[in-house]
């Protein structure tokens, strides 16, 4: 049977290269919005799109839709109008039934009561769509070597074998000995691009399909692998699901990996499509975030800090259409608490060269992947780094949402980030020093404990680089800041701690900690010393899993009487709370300067900050939804979590509560 591929021809597939000017405005009395197309992609038969509405009187407008077609004259188009209306702020349509060699127009408008139609830019030369045969396509068997006898429950070469997942009959099925790190598949013996793919799960274990990413390879170790599509819920069985696949990539390998802990348990597994090697002009993308994929050698499971797999590792953005390919990359775990009590790891990555994913301001070998898996909006270091930003911080680290597939098996919507580290646009102190006050320091090679108590550990220079001359020199500074501003005569402005500590960088981080009332404010504390006769300055800010009123042993932040710090905070010593205490609270002119950057703050929107959730809540929907898929936490308490919700929404919605409060309350805190 013959099927349509649509093949987007367009540069780049951006499919808004060509976008010709906007047409004469249209007086519109109810109000002027923006009307745009975003995601426009080609499937078999068919073109979706997303349709945006922007703008204050967007609520006034009661219809809105696309009209497409062969000319660039729109009155000659045909309409769709598209469900809803305008004050949804976007959805997304598709058009059917489109031509062969046909090259589309596309345009987005919106309609008030009694006015004109309001149309945005069009999509000229949209794409070229061309027709390919969708064969069934038939190769050797390949997979997991083992089965499970479920009588027995030994492995088996015989029983509920990978062979059964092909042969037609929904009575039989693939069961893999290892309950997850398992797959099945076909050697096409050359390239072909895949466009269909069929499945049908094991009769009475229809939820086993969930979360299964399809990956094509050219290399017989998967060491290559991509997804080319992932099924994302549960099907019924005893039936076979079709599915259109998005990728113009040719692949000689493909296969099914099964989802964690199932055995994979597959009763039929089909491939359609054609020979050819195909191209990268559209990649496949698990949602709307970019998809980083990590393949280790042999499929070996990261389960270490200190030894790094020498990977291939692919980072897929832009709607499929940009793909950063790289090999021998060293990955390992990361983090403290995070990686040792957590089952969704974090992971830092280590490129063989500089690289900038994703735009990244940085052009640098590492890199983080933060799993937030506590915090169950997954937004809450994006929303602290962009309180960093506002409140003017030298330098915020970079952070992008991705979804994360690891040898084949989705792991859930993480966030990519810098790594803290000293270097050219990252924490400015490549010819200083940066250190970390950290109650995980003892657990460090390069670390000391300052006179007073406090756990320091050295991040730079790197422990292979640092002298011991290098490192007396900023324990012997870090002690004197210490103690200069526990002394006595702390305020002096000639032998004071102003000598030794920069206060507007200190002020800055101590608003971005107390502000999203992280307990862990001085539990970690970053600062650098950018020149050997420069002074100590605080930040970057990092790891606020539990802000926004995420620990119980802080809740409920605005209910406190006075700074989270001084009542419920935890700090790595007695020292480190005294020193932020006496310069925010004994102090005057550090007082009266943190007053000034609040309102600083806030006149650089700070008071936004719910909005910026609203729009980080949209742009995770998709990925959360999967998210909690691999990982159903909502109804659980994890880490220090004091309650939980139930639901996504009823998180987001409680964090975005905590901040309006916040934005009343703390003003109160600075200004008493």
């Amino acid at each position: 049977m013959k099927r349509i591929l649509i093949m987007l021809m367009s540069l780049g597939l951006a499919l808004c290269a060509c976008q010709e000017k906007p047409d004469t405005e249209v007086n519109v009395p109810v109000g002027k919005i923006n009307v745009s197309l975003s995601d426009v992609s080609g499937g078999v038969g068919s073109v979706s799109a997303t349709i945006n509405a922007m703008g204050a009187s967007k609520d006034a407008y009661r219809s809105w839709g696309i009209t497409y077609g062969e000319t660039a004259d729109r009155t000659q188009g045909t309409d769709l109008v598209a469900a809803g209306t305008p004050s949804d702020g976007s959805v997304e349509v598709v058009l059917d039934g489109l031509k062969e060699e046909a090259t589309y127009h596309l345009w987005a408008w919106a309609e008030a009561e009694g006015t004109e139609r309001l149309w945005s830019n069009s999509y000229s030369t949209v794409m070229t769509l061309k027709y390919h045969p969708s064969d069934k396509l038939s190769g050797k068997i390949i997979g997991s070597t083992y089965s499970v006898d479920y009588n027995t429950g030994q492995q088996s070469e015989t029983v509920n074998v990978k062979e059964n997942a092909f042969d037609g009959n929904f009575e039989t099925f693939f069961a893999s000995y290892d309950r997850s790190g398992t797959w099945v598949g076909l050697d096409l013996g050359s390239k072909h691009v895949i466009n269909k793919i069929g499945y049908s799960p094991r009769i009475t274990q229809e939820h086993r399909v969930q979360l299964a990413v399809i990956e094509g390879a050219n290399e017989s170790d998967f060491s290559d692998a991509i997804p080319i599509h992932m099924i994302k819920n549960s099907a019924s069985s005893g039936v076979m699901h079709h599915e259109d696949v998005k990728c113009s990539r040719g692949f000689r390998y493909v296969r099914y990996v099964t989802p964690n802990d199932a055995r994979c348990n597959l009763a039929e597994l089909e491939f359609y499509g054609y020979e050819g090697e195909g191209d990268d002009s559209k990649l496949y993308q698990i949602t709307n975030l970019p998809t980083v994929v990590i393949n280790t050698p042999g499929m070996e499971d990261i389960t270490s800090k200190e030894y790094e797999l020498s990977s291939n590792v692919y980072i897929i953005s832009e709607n499929g259409t940009n793909l950063l390919a790289t090999s021998e990359t060293g990955v390992r775990g990361r983090g403290n608490a995070s990686w040792l009590y957590f089952p969704k790891k974090p992971y830092r990555l280590k490129f063989k060269s500089k690289q900038s994913p994703l735009d990244a301001p940085a052009s640098a070998r590492k890199w983080t992947l933060i799993s937030n898996y506590s915090d169950k909006t997954l937004m809450r270091n994006i929303l602290a780094f962009k309180v960093s930003k506002t409140v003017g911080q030298a330098y915020t680290p970079y952070i992008h949402p991705v979804d994360v597939v690891v040898n084949g098996e989705y792991r859930g919507c993480y966030q990519f980030c810098d790594q803290v580290e000293a270097a050219s646009d990252r924490v400015p102190a490549k010819d200083g020093y940066l250190i970390e006050v950290d109650s995980y320091a003892y657990d460090e090679t390069v670390m000391f404990t300052s006179v007073n108590g406090t756990p320091v550990t050295i991040k730079h220079p790197d422990e292979e680089d640092i002298t011991q001359e290098q490192w007396n020199f900023i324990e012997g500074f870090f002690n004197k800041m210490e103690n200069s501003v526990l002394s006595s005569d702390f305020k002096d402005p000639e032998k004071g701690y102003r000598n030794y500590l920069d206060l507007e960088s200190f002020l800055k981080n101590f608003i971005v900690g107390e502000f999203c009332g992280n307990p862990d404010m001085l539990w970690s504390v970053y600062m650098y010393k950018d020149a050997a006769d420069g002074k100590l300055y605080v930040g970057p800010t990092w790891d606020h899993d539990l802000s926004f009123d995420n620990d119980y042993t802080s809740h409920p932040i605005n209910n406190l009487g006075d700074y989270v710090f001084c009542t419920k905070g935890r700090a790595a010593s007695d020292a480190i709370r005294r020193v932020t205490e006496r310069i925010v609270k004994q102090d005057p002119e550090a007082m009266e300067l943190l007053a000034e950057l609040w309102k600083e703050a806030c006149d650089a929107g700070i008071k936004d900050l719910p909005q910026y959730l609203d729009e980080t809540y949209l742009r995770l929907k998709e990925s959360q939804e999967l998210n909690f898929k691999r990982w159903p936490i909502l109804n659980e308490k994890v880490h220090m979590n004091f309650q939980a919700l139930g639901s996504y929404d009823a998180e987001v919605q409680f964090v975005r509560k905590t901040i309006v409060e916040r934005l009343q309350k703390f003003g109160g805190y600075v200004n008493k």
